[in-house]
């Protein structure tokens, strides 16, 4: 059991040229640090590839830098969050106000963002994996497939990937709004960045895929038409509401007052926005199905929910 929505959280390790190698590390509960330490070697761990930094991702990753000589390491934009964490509290603050939330409810989702359920404590040191040669001496190809995160990777190695959130059987992993990291300033395009991940991922069709959640992917484009049919489908539900301005009334409007947690109501926040994107710019989405001869799966409830 673990404290998350999407229920179990899964890790992996495996054995490169002598080398202990682990892909995330589980969150940061002590039956989370129990599995770790029943399923791993710990002392022989010499590398932890994070696949983004989400704490049921890298929650454990403090603790594994003590009980072994591992090196570490996070995704670049993740690292310029950690980085600057306060920048970046009051940068998704100011994008929720803008979105029409009240200042009580952001500070109750800052709260909530920097409590030991939504951080884990980061390791004395780590490195940045676009910038390491470690994973090509390896013999790891490294995938940036941002969408869910601004900082999604996949780790492909010899007919397997790891693809942490970016890849579920049947859920619809919500694209969380979040400030660009790049700049520090305005909202990360998760639409556009996924439209140009969909097809990354699709060239994954006939690896073993190895997610972070629910135990098996039986094919990596029923995963990804599973995800832009809910896309489509719910964007044609936020059309309706296609003159309301601040999102924080569209989710009032779809979900009404019985939806009160802080968290779930930002997930609902972040949707709406991603749905919008959409909305906006449909040929993206219909370019990107093209390029992976997806389309045609979706074409009759694309157009519906565009030209309706």
């Amino acid at each position: 059991m673990t404290p998350y929505m999407v229920g179990e959280v899964h890790f992996y390790s495996t054995e490169i040229a002598g080398e202990l190698v682990l892909f995330d590390t589980g969150p940061p509960t002590p039956e989370g640090r129990h599995v770790l330490e029943q399923a791993v070697d710990l002392k022989r761990v010499r590398h932890v590839f994070v696949t983004h930094c989400h704490v049921d991702h890298y929650g454990q990753a403090a603790f594994l830098q003590e009980q072994s000589d591992a090196e570490i390491y996070f995704p670049r934009r993740d690292v310029l969050r950690l980085r600057r964490l306060e920048d970046w509290i009051a940068g998704v603050h100011r994008l929720l106000r803008e979105a029409g939330f009240s200042e009580e409810y952001c500070l109750k989702l800052q709260r909530l963002f920097l409590s030991q359920d939504m951080l884990a404590p980061s390791p004395r040191r780590y490195q940045v994996l676009e910038e390491s040669n470690v994973p090509d001496r390896l013999g790891l190809e490294v995938l940036s497939c941002p969408g869910h995160s601004q900082s999604d990777v996949v780790y492909r190695y010899q007919g397997e990937a790891v693809t942490g959130d970016i890849l579920l059987r049947e859920i619809f992993q919500s694209p969380s709004l979040d400030l660009d990291v790049e700049t520090f300033s305005g909202r990360f395009r998760n639409y556009e960045s996924y439209c140009d991940s969909l097809v990354k991922l699709a060239t994954l069709e006939g690896d073993l895929i190895l997610p972070s959640h629910r135990q098996y992917l039986l094919s990596v484009k029923e995963a990804l038409l599973f995800y832009v049919r809910k896309l489509i489908d719910r964007a044609g539900q936020v059309k309706r509401y296609a003159e309301i301005d601040l999102v924080s009334e569209v989710v009032q409007q779809i979900f009404g007052p019985t939806l009160t947690n802080p968290f779930v109501i930002y997930l609902k926040a972040s949707e709406i926005y991603f749905m919008r994107d959409f909305l906006a710019d449909p040929d993206r989405l219909r370019r990107a199905l093209g390029d992976t001869g997806l389309f045609g799966q979706v074409a009759d409830l694309f157009n519906e929910v565009v030209e309706g």
